[in-house]
């Protein structure tokens, strides 16, 4: 409901907020500059958009999350537009949060701090990043350049992931409401973070608006050297390429190297098979940890020649190159049941996510179900299989059972060797962060 606080007797007890609360960036070159400040250019006058809110969502925002759905916003005293800073009160008119207001989402305002009203400015965003850099310091050495450095709402920046590959630190966004701000963000991290150059990805719903009011593109480097399609960075000592301006997620799927890192202790003398490989990441992984072979199944061909060239340059590596492997371009569910005689000493399944939506759920969970009971039939004796999901509309719990399930359908014992979640790089601190699981199991 959008209600005109002008008329309203509660308008002299919502503007109790300090007068120096910034509002928003002012910038000449801002389609937001006039709306932000509230009145005509130059003017000293400050029409900050005001929300109230209901009682369940007043309390949802005390415990700390991050997210105010359109549904819970009972006024607000105008129209706001995209990017703004919205002020939320609570029944008795007193400060409460701020956050980014984002009209054509569900999602209406993405929360960046409650408690005391505070500037938001560069001594903010610089604050925050601060916060990000801090929980993760000594998680990584010179052997891995690539990590995540901000996972949006777990690290207070909702609906925007920083993710570093080498030089090169590639910022994605999933609501256009940052893009206001970009410009004092990119300050913060370019003088913070030293980097070659900025990225800018964008998640389908911000591209238009992006384009038509921000002049800005899905792949654009905004800051700092040009680049082709792809960069190269470490990690745990090996080359991986990065196609950080239209590649999947930032360029590379960094939220699973702590179970690549397991799957290469897990690897000497086996044959393994790699189900939905992508860029071959487990099985590079696999090779160095000595695998006997490794086989890529994905359906894509793109997907197949990364790989490739992922293992092109680790060729140095004698232990790499001794590894047999082998490439099949095919549906992996189809191939999978199409084989089902033991033939591999590891199967790794680490399909893209199979529930976009809740709607999607149950039918994810029977598509898990199967892909782990046709992983297990092509396990040898003491044979190991990694089942992962990425699905956040399938809990951890949910998950791990359909995987049991699977086991317990086939005529071999198992045993249940480790459960994994979330890299230290991609906290989940409010339930909808909460995506990856992995399930290592071994049949006699």
């Amino acid at each position: 409901m959008c209600l005109d606080y002008t008329k309203s007797p509660l308008l002299a007890s919502v503007a109790r907020l300090p007068d120096n609360l910034q509002h928003m960036p002012k910038s000449k070159d801002s389609p937001l500059s006039a709306a932000a400040s509230g009145g005509a250019a130059g003017s000293n006058t400050v029409r900050r958009l005001r929300l109230r809110i209901s009682a369940a969502a007043e309390s949802t925002l005390r415990s700390g999350h991050p997210w105010l759905f359109a549904d819970s916003i009972r006024d607000q005293n105008r129209p706001g537009e995209v990017g703004e800073l919205a002020v939320i009160y609570d029944r008795k008119d007193r400060f409460l949060a701020m956050g980014l207001f984002d009209p054509g989402s569900p999602i209406r305002v993405r929360i960046l701090h409650a408690g005391k009203p505070r500037n938001v400015d560069r001594a903010f965003w610089g604050e925050l990043l601060e916060q990000a850099l801090i929980k993760r310091d000594g998680l990584f050495d010179s052997q891995t350049t690539g990590f995540r450095w901000i996972n949006g709402e777990s690290d207070g920046w909702p609906g925007l992931v920083l993710d570093r590959y080498g030089g090169t630190l590639v910022l994605k966004i999933y609501t256009p409401a940052w893009l206001a701000w970009l410009p004092q963000i990119l300050e913060v991290l370019s003088e913070r973070l030293q980097p070659d150059r900025i990225v800018l990805r964008l998640s389908r719903n911000s591209i238009p608006i992006a384009i038509n009011r921000f002049a800005n593109s899905d792949g654009q480097v905004v800051s700092g050297k040009p680049i082709v399609e792809t960069v190269t960075f470490l990690e745990t000592g090996l080359f991986f390429e990065a196609e950080v301006l239209h590649g999947q997620k930032t360029g590379f799927f960094l939220d699973q190297r702590e179970n690549r890192r397991k799957i290469e202790t897990m690897s000497a003398s086996r044959s393994v098979l790699n189900a939905f490989s992508f860029s071959g990441g487990f099985s590079l992984y696999a090779a160095r940890g000595g695998a006997r072979s490794v086989t890529d199944l994905d359906i894509s061909a793109h997907a197949l020649a990364a790989a490739e060239r992922n293992f092109t340059l680790n060729k140095t590596n004698r232990i790499i190159n001794a590894c047999m492997r082998k490439k099949v371009q095919a549906d992996a569910f189809e191939w999978l049941a199409a084989n089902r005689s033991p033939m591999f000493d590891m199967v790794i399944l680490d399909p893209p996510s199979l529930a976009k939506r809740e709607t999607e759920r149950e039918r994810a969970v029977s598509a898990y179900r199967r892909l782990a009971l046709l992983g297990l039939k092509l396990l040898r004796p003491q044979g190991v299989l990694l089942a992962c999901s990425c699905s956040a509309h399938v809990s951890e719990q949910e998950f791990f059972e359909t995987v049991r399930a699977a086991a317990r359908t086939t005529a071999r014992r198992y045993t249940e060797l480790a459960r994994t979640t979330h890299a230290p790089d991609h906290p989940a601190t409010i339930p909808e962060a909460k995506y990856l699981k992995a399930m290592y199991l071994t049949v006699p």
